[in-house]
């Protein structure tokens, strides 16, 4: 019998590309942007539901802006707040992520969960922060420090996985022994070097851990930074490493699939890598540094 679980990923361009505006602003037209598809997914039976990164405003890595800082808050806190009674509503469990403010100077780019019933079960903190040209994170936020989590959802043992995380098999792995059976990676990543790479990590994460996968991207370009285009191409994967659903590479969309959580057994009784693996013969792997 079939257990299946109903996904879906938003992606989404920010509606407003003008620094003259209040970040306060900004993060409001984006909020209200996301809430009706947000309710969209509610309506056509969605139970876990992921938001890209930093859902709420645009990818400011660009720059090196002080005034962004304004941008983070408390997790829990306001943000969260007004999604748990939509969540609560609908029986959706959201994945929602945004910046953080730890303490005074201290930010993360971190990930909530909501279950179905509002209640807020925990956040992700993103492990991996590049620090490139475009990418300059580590001026915004702080490596996380809360290891590789999982949510006991209503519906599914989930784990969250932030953009840059995804070059990184490790932490992918983690998150299987962890007990994850949906991996999200909310991300924001442009056309250019690591575009081919989109369609082969991933996948190859959901077979080496037989999960599912969601990957989230946004779409269309920002300013003032022009860094290029956000292309898109949100999608679910299989834990045969098959796309299950596909948005497009230009549009605000609402990705759906149907997950059949009985396929990961199935899989794993096929190849055994947890079985297999020699964890006693990888200590080299942390002790070169």
């Amino acid at each position: 019998m079939s257990q299946n679980v109903r996904c879906g990923l938003i992606q989404c361009a920010n509606p407003i590309n003008d620094e003259t505006v209040p970040v306060a602003t900004i993060q409001e037209a984006m909020f209200q942007k996301h809430l009706p598809m947000i309710h969209d997914a509610g309506k056509k039976g969605v139970q876990i539901l992921c938001l890209q990164e930093i859902f709420n405003g645009p990818y400011f890595c660009p720059s090196q802006d002080k005034r962004w800082y304004e941008a983070a808050e408390a997790v829990p806190g306001p943000t969260t707040e007004r999604l748990a009674p939509i969540a609560k509503q609908y029986g959706m469990v959201i994945v929602v992520p945004i910046y953080e403010k730890a303490m005074r100077g201290v930010y993360y780019n971190t990930a909530a969960v909501i279950d179905a019933d509002g209640t807020y079960l925990g956040k992700y903190r993103k492990q991996h922060i590049p620090q490139v040209a475009g990418f300059w994170e580590k001026f915004f936020f702080k490596p996380g420090d809360g290891g590789y989590p999982i949510f006991k959802t209503k519906y599914a043992t989930i784990g969250v996985y932030i953009c840059y995380d995804r070059h990184f098999p490790e932490g992918a792995r983690c998150l299987g022994l962890n007990g994850a059976e949906i991996v999200f990676n909310p991300s924001a990543t442009v056309a250019g070097l690591s575009q081919y790479l989109w369609k082969i990590e991933q996948p190859a994460h959901a077979v080496a851990n037989g999960y599912y996968v969601g990957a989230i991207n946004r779409v269309g370009t920002e300013g003032p930074w022009n860094i290029g285009k956000f292309y898109g191409h949100s999608y679910f994967v299989n834990p045969r490493g098959q796309f299950l659903a596909e948005a497009s590479e230009d549009n605000d969309e609402l990705v759906i699939a149907d997950l059949d959580l009985n396929v990961i057994d199935e899989v794993r009784q096929t190849w055994q890598f947890y079985r297999d693996r020699r964890p006693d013969a990888y200590a080299d792997l942390v002790d070169k540094k």
